[in-house]
């Protein structure tokens, strides 16, 4: 007798073969983007290094520290961060993000804060962003006795902060040095945020401030803690990284997770994308949290191996950080990052008021601009809208998955349409989604199909 996956298996694949039969000769080819090639290529370990040791050399990136220091403390740091940008291409746009933080739980006074950004505008979709983001801060937590009364001065001690997070920033920094020599349809964003340590402050204003201006954010990739290969037990891990997405197991920062993952594999197989179905590690977070809690697809990428010995103390240094390991952390981002902004938007398939998604799920399909139908009681039937310029737009793929499985199983060519039907095809043992394809072959991220939530009246 077949399991219950067995037979939820057997429909996928039975839909899938239907349609199929239906498939449009004219899917563009799936190949691999030169432009894309030669960026993962460009990403260079020695550039990492002087990344690492530079930052390392400021002391202190204390939020809090005295930011009027030449050559120490967070106002130093960021100085350099935003010359660095400054350097790398005159069509870097690079500002300083500014924000006023009165005094309160761990911020001991009232302090101006700086997230350093670099935005390099698209070419045809200037509105779409896609972040790459890492926090510049760093903290030390072994402060001498005599200083724990004197939070200004315990601001001042040494905290070298290289894994932490440094090496986030290095991948931020080095992502938009070789990203900037290329254009992309969507604008990137690359944000070196300040103020994680004292509760993602950088990170929060800045996305509260996008959402209240309506910003189109479709992703930000946060790194943090990306240079650690040996964890305090001894165990070692360096052909993988961590990518945390938010539940539910269908949220856009789930989809990004998947799309990072198919991604690396196309453009880095030799380093894999280990897919972990959380919002963050257990119990913390991270400057992506806020804008997931803005309702923007955000995900964080962070080390299997961290050494909770050297974090926030005078050991984060760049003897106990591996160099290599942020490099191929690094390649992955600009891999995945460079994908997106290649290409199109990705479709809509949420319904925009819950009558209508209500309609869509009872199968009055009729009239409805996007959702998941029954058709005639039996069968899936799939609509969408898009939003995108559709200038070189070729169509979309419909992809399909068991309720149970972590990743899509099947995907079948429509051609450039609003809706397409499977034919005796159980909507409520399947999930279903649906990408964008331009024509020369880069594909947006899946959006998939889910039943909103049932609101009381």
């Amino acid at each position: 007798m077949k399991t219950a996956y067995a037979c939820i298996a057997s429909l996928a694949l039975a839909a899938w073969a239907f349609a199929r039969q239906a498939e449009s000769p004219a899917r563009p080819p799936q190949g691999l983007d030169p432009a894309i090639q030669k960026i993962v290529a460009e990403i260079s370990e020695e550039r990492i290094v002087a990344i690492l040791k530079k930052l390392e050399s400021f002391g202190t990136r204390h939020t809090l520290s005295d930011p009027g220091q030449p050559n120490r403390g967070v106002g130093a740091a960021r100085q350099w961060i935003f010359d660095e940008f400054r350097s790398y291409s005159p069509r870097l746009e690079v500002s300083f993000d500014t924000y006023q933080v009165p005094r309160g739980g761990r911020v001991f006074k009232d302090v101006e804060v700086r997230n350093v950004m670099a935005v390099l505008p698209g070419k045809s979709d200037r509105e779409r962003w896609v972040m790459i983001g890492g926090h510049y801060d760093s903290l030390n937590l072994r402060v001498p006795a005599e200083l724990r009364s004197d939070p200004a001065k315990a601001a001042e001690i040494d905290a070298p902060g290289v894994t932490d997070n440094a090496s986030g920033t290095a991948c931020v920094m080095e992502c938009a040095r070789v990203m900037s020599r290329y254009e992309f349809d969507a604008t990137l964003v690359f944000v070196a945020f300040v103020g994680e340590e004292q509760g993602l402050i950088g990170a929060r204003h800045l996305a509260r401030r996008l959402r209240e201006r309506n910003q189109t954010v479709e992703a930000l990739l946060n790194n943090d803690i990306i240079g650690s290969v040996v964890a305090g037990n001894g165990a070692m891990e360096n052909r993988r990284v961590l990518v945390f997405s938010e539940d539910p197991a269908d949220s856009p920062s789930r989809q990004l997770a998947r799309f990072i993952r198919l991604i690396g594999a196309r453009y880095h197989p030799e380093f894999a994308a280990d897919l972990i179905f959380r919002s963050d590690r257990f119990g913390r977070g991270g400057d992506h949290t806020p804008f997931n809690e803005e309702g923007y697809a955000a995900v964080r990428f962070t080390t299997p191996s961290e050494n909770y010995a050297n974090q926030h103390s005078p050991t984060d240094n760049f003897a106990n950080t591996s160099p290599g390991y942020i490099v191929q952390v690094t390649r992955l981002n600009a891999a995945a990052a460079a994908a997106m902004a290649l290409a199109p938007r990705p479709p809509i398939t949420v319904a925009e008021s819950e009558a209508e998604a209500g309609a869509a799920a009872a199968g009055r399909t009729r009239g409805a601009r996007a959702g998941l139908g029954r058709g005639e009681g039996y069968d899936a039937v799939l609509r969408w809208d898009y939003a995108g310029p559709e200038d070189d737009l070729a169509g979309f793929i419909v992809v399909v998955r068991a309720t149970t499985a972590p990743d899509w199983e099947r995907e079948i060519w429509v051609g450039n349409v609003r809706e397409f039907t499977m034919k005796n095809t159980p909507i409520d043992q399947l999930v279903f989604g649906v990408k964008a394809v331009d024509r020369d072959g880069h594909e947006s991220p899946v959006s998939a199909y889910y039943t909103p939530l049932r609101r009381a009246r």
